[in-house]
């Protein structure tokens, strides 16, 4: 299913203070000297200066949290053969769930609990990584709120990158590659 084009502003982005070389790239990309209130696609973002901007990006931008825990959900998606806990699946479920019939926040507190605690006892830096992923997606979720989202997608992508660690230097490349595919699905 195809979402709609997820944008910010040169304007927000400056708002939150960015690294000086990744507004310099960014703005050399546009072909921009300054701040605007121009419409700026995320997946621009993510062509022009790469994954680590763009999701840093998406903490400047409101009204899209289905969007970004979608995001999250994805990348955990993508290490769920490293969760050996079946609370962390339960919780990547009822996350799915929530975004097609939203749960109440005392469901999504129990998932948020139990995924929690599997997180907390997975072994290994990759699975303890794609734990966390999930239970910070579904926090996101009961919180309703941005910041928390951003988490999520970060923790997720950190779930990804451990992965990539264990793999030869094709498979990191792989990985990256697919985090970057699955931001243009969901954001482009």
């Amino acid at each position: 299913m195809k979402m709609r084009v997820v944008t910010t502003t040169l304007r927000q982005i400056r708002q939150h203070e960015p690294c000086a070389d990744g507004w310099r790239t960014l703005l050399s990309s546009l072909g921009k000297t300054g701040a605007d209130d121009d419409p700026l696609p995320l997946v621009t973002i993510l062509q022009s200066n790469g994954l680590d901007d763009a999701l840093w990006c998406l903490m400047t931008i409101t009204g899209h949290d289905n969007e970004i825990i979608r995001f999250a959900l994805a990348c955990a998606q993508e290490v769920k053969h490293l969760m050996t806990d079946q609370r962390s699946l339960d919780a990547l479920d009822a996350l799915e769930r929530h975004l097609e019939i939203p749960l109440s926040r005392e469901e999504l507190d129990k998932v948020l609990a139990a995924a929690g605690a599997a997180a907390a006892r997975a072994s290994g830096a990759a699975a303890g990584a794609a734990a966390w992923a999930a239970a910070l997606a579904v926090e996101a979720a009961a919180d309703e709120d941005a910041q928390s989202a951003v988490e999520a997608v970060e923790s997720a992508v950190w779930a990804l990158w451990a992965e990539a660690q264990v793999a030869k230097a094709e498979a990191r490349a792989a990985a990256r590659a697919r985090q970057a595919q699955i931001f243009e699905e969901i954001f482009g």
